[in-house]
């Protein structure tokens, strides 16, 4: 959606904290663990399943497949969505003889070998970004939140960017890439984020009309065609109303993705509340963002922070306390309590690494968890 009129009516129209999930699982051999190019199988053999064929969607390449909540009007309902469609893709892929894994990328499947499926949507990506959509082999968990007002939804993405690397760093599962240990906690966003056009933390628009000017002004020099060539790490959804967040690595088990996405609706929803009290900061400073954001990329939960408002350093492990006390009054008002792991996927791989394990079995982990909690884990909040 490009029409900016219509948009600021889905806003004015929309509903607070209704929440949308979606995450992005690799396709993979069950033997090798390597990239299988089997997404259209999989699609066609959901066709005869009512609630599975609305939930799953391609994503860019052929070895990769997306499963969407839809609209629920809590967390709790689009969790029970989730992992509903999640269980019965894990038994479809299963009985295809496939296995399905949620890393932020893949630790050796070449990016040359992955085919980019037939849609207008990925072959007009793949015309407009050549190399840069072919190496874009990743993997990731993306969260709606309702947000009712269009200046309001633009004043909670302004606010959200200084949250969004400390986001990351929680998040990071990605230290493999190309067969080696990148030496990154997440090697997705160094691939994805530092790449694409239009994409990373986006500067303060301040209000709808700004932002809706922009947008006018790319779609008038024909710099995008779609809303979706919008690929910053927090947008407003034109067509859902609602704050999207899209700075995390995928999950590679059901525990991590849920509390995850927990987290990440409760720093909406009290950025929210923070911008209706009055007591929100400014929109904080794009340059000592990106120092944030390399800190995340590069150490994850291993590295130190700046704190925005003091100036200084922190331990990026006090990350999660932090954004968990911020977020109190939000998660008692909606019944969050994300259970958030002592270790994030990145910190689980290289510590089997150390203890002697090779890449391919720190790895092989991963998706074992995966297997057993996506299919079969009770929904929590």
């Amino acid at each position: 959606m490009l029409d900016m009129i219509r948009s600021r009516e889905v806003f004015e129209a929309s509903e607070d904290f209704t929440v949308g999930l979606e995450e992005e699982f690799q396709i993979l051999d069950p033997d090798t663990r390597a990239l299988t190019q089997r997404f259209e199988e999989l699609r066609d053999a959901a066709e005869s399943d009512e609630t599975l064929s609305a939930a799953i969607s391609g994503e860019l390449i052929s070895s990769e497949i997306e499963i969407r909540s839809g609209r629920g009007s809590t967390f709790s309902d689009a969790l029970a969505s989730q992992h509903e469609a999640r269980a019965r893709l894990f038994r479809l892929a299963e009985d295809r003889g496939l296995v399905l894994a949620a890393t932020g990328t893949h630790p050796w499947s070449p990016w040359q070998e992955q085919h980019i499926i037939d849609t207008d949507h990925y072959q007009r990506l793949l015309e407009g970004l050549g190399y840069v959509a072919r190496r874009n082999n990743t993997f990731s968990l993306h969260v709606h939140v309702g947000i009712r007002g269009p200046d309001r939804a633009i004043a909670v993405c302004d606010r959200l960017r200084s949250v969004l690397p400390e986001l990351l760093a929680i998040s990071a599962s990605s230290p493999f890439l190309d067969g080696h240990d990148s030496g990154l906690a997440s090697a997705r966003s160094q691939i994805f984020t530092k790449s694409f056009p239009r994409c990373g933390i986006p500067e303060p628009f301040g209000d709808f009309a700004t932002y809706a000017a922009h947008v006018e002004l790319l779609k008038r020099t024909r710099s995008i065609v779609e809303s979706t060539q919008l690929w910053w790490s927090v947008r407003p959804h034109h067509a859902f109303g609602t704050v999207e967040v899209r700075i995390c690595d995928a999950q590679p088990s059901a525990a991590d993705s849920n509390a995850l996405a927990a987290l990440i609706v409760a720093c909406v929803a009290q950025t929210a509340l923070d911008l209706d009290e009055g007591v929100a900061a400014a929109p904080a400073s794009g340059r000592l963002l990106e120092e944030n954001l390399w800190r995340a990329i590069r150490y994850g939960l291993d590295g130190r922070m700046i704190d925005l408002e003091r100036l200084e350093e922190y331990p990026a492990a006090a990350l999660t306390d932090r954004l968990l006390v911020w977020t109190a009054p939000a998660r008692a008002e909606l019944g969050l309590d994300p259970a958030l792991p002592a270790e994030n996927a990145t910190q689980r791989q290289r510590r089997a690494l150390g203890s002697g394990a090779s890449m391919e079995e720190a790895f092989a982990a991963e998706v074992t968890a995966g297997r057993r909690t996506y299919a079969t884990e009770e929904v929590t909040t």
